[in-house]
């Protein structure tokens, strides 16, 4: 099973979400054709009502701690609560534009 099917699998399962989108940001970056590095997650679920940012963010790094130890190298992490996702009828941001491992523009 792929990286991605993992992720879906195990955000499905623990959260019950309303919405779920994993995307596999990989192609961006400075890694290998194929890889399954960087990933963009978009998560609406009712069990984030009441909890913080960073409270959120934790519960999904919690659940992936084995994907995030082993396999991805970045998790960006969009999560709402269904009221938070209505309001933005969907949306949710870019992630921005990966520097590559030199931390340096290129020209």
């Amino acid at each position: 099973m792929n990286i991605q099917s993992v992720i879906e699998e195990k955000l499905l399962s623990h959260f019950q979400p309303a919405y779920l989108e994993v995307t596999n940001e990989s192609h961006q970056h400075n890694v290998p054709v194929g890889a399954e590095t960087h990933f963009k997650v978009v998560l609406v679920s009712p069990s984030f009502s009441g909890e913080r940012l960073i409270n959120r963010h934790r519960a999904v790094n919690a659940v992936l701690k084995d994907e995030l130890a082993n396999h991805i190298h970045a998790l960006a992490l969009h999560t709402y609560t269904d009221s938070e996702w209505q309001g933005l009828y969907g949306g949710a941001p870019d992630s921005p534009a990966c520097l590559g491992g030199l931390k340096r523009k290129v020209s």
